[in-house]
């Protein structure tokens, strides 16, 4: 029995290149897929936000001499490639997951609204949100905690390549301890870079909790969904 029946799943761009130095490890996506699909079998509803930095980041186009808008519509074109994937390894398995923008992009995807999500869920498929909010200045933490609010999810399960919130970089610093649990006061006040402000607040401020777990290994993704003990949560008091 699954602790969620409604959730919303952010990954990165960057856990998308696997080995990779760039762009997508066929390996890697498959493996998501394969987590996301075993839960849509035992009928959980799963939104998906995915970042695009395995292909674009607006930040590092602003660095390179883009134009800062210009450079986050290109990001947000590049979430619309690593949407595409994501629906496309899901199917492969035997799964359904349709893509919803937050523009205008037929064929590409349905334009997103609520309503629609909530059909999809209806017919077992992943909804998989792309193109960010549709507005430059915002990232996908923040898209994923909009949406999570939006369709009522009941968590954000935020997938990384560690296994949760620690009080430095574990992968810097071997002395780096481990939080299981932190109250967003707590995270704020500490600094912990878990999400943008903009999105941390706006989880704060609608009681959403956000779970930082280890996407990278295989099952995962089932077990915290199953025992809930695994990766950091962070919530409200």
């Amino acid at each position: 029995m699954y602790k969620y029946k409604r959730i919303l799943l952010k990954l990165s761009g960057e856990a998308l290149q696997g080995e990779k130095q760039h762009g997508i490890d066929e390996v890697r996506l498959i493996e998501y897929a394969e987590q996301i699909k075993q839960l849509l079998d035992n009928g959980v509803e799963v939104g998906i936000v995915i970042g695009g930095g395995n292909i674009f980041r607006g930040i590092s186009g602003q660095e390179a001499g883009f134009e800062r808008v210009q450079g986050d519509y290109m990001g947000m074109l590049a979430t619309v490639i690593n949407g595409l994937a994501i629906q496309g390894a899901i199917e492969k398995l035997g799964g359904k997951a349709q893509v919803f923008t937050s523009i205008e992009m037929s064929p590409v995807g349905v334009r997103y609204s609520k309503r629609a999500v909530l059909k999809a869920f209806e017919n077992d498929e992943a909804a998989v949100f792309v193109f960010g909010t549709g507005n430059p200045f915002f990232t996908t933490d923040s898209t994923a905690a909009l949406k999570a609010v939006e369709i009522d999810a009941e968590v954000i399960l935020k997938g990384t390549r560690v296994d949760g919130v620690y009080t430095a970089d574990p992968e810097k610093d071997p002395s780096a301890k481990k939080y299981s649990t932190l109250t967003f006061d707590e995270a704020y006040e500490k600094g912990l870079k878990i999400m943008d402000l903009t999105a941390f607040t706006m989880c704060k401020e609608n009681n959403l909790p956000i779970i930082v777990f280890d996407m990278n290994t295989k099952g995962n993704l089932a077990r915290l969904m199953e025992n809930g003990d695994i990766g950091t949560i962070i919530q409200n008091k």
